[in-house]
């Protein structure tokens, strides 16, 4: 189960992945600032016991790998260059 912060996380990388997917077609194209700027506001409200591996994620910008980890898709996740998953 998902705190009301993770819960605001993902929808707002849910909304991130959307924008980035309708960049090809999209005109005008969506600015992704505020996107990211939310991310990174509700990021720091996460509360001091939330999951490490959510916050590497969301330190890392791995904001993919952080959707998948809230949606319950974690093992969907290639290790990365800093060999954490």
């Amino acid at each position: 189960m998902n705190s009301p912060v993770e819960s605001q996380l993902l929808a707002a990388l849910t909304q991130l992945d959307e924008a980035v997917k309708s960049l090809a077609t999209a005109k005008p194209k969506p600015s992704l600032l505020p996107l990211f700027a939310r991310i990174d506001e509700l990021a720091a409200q996460l509360p001091p016991d939330a999951d490490a591996t959510l916050r590497h994620y969301l330190q890392k910008k791995s904001y993919e790998k952080a959707r998948f980890f809230l949606q319950g898709r974690d093992a969907e996740n290639q290790m990365g260059n800093c060999r954490h998953v």
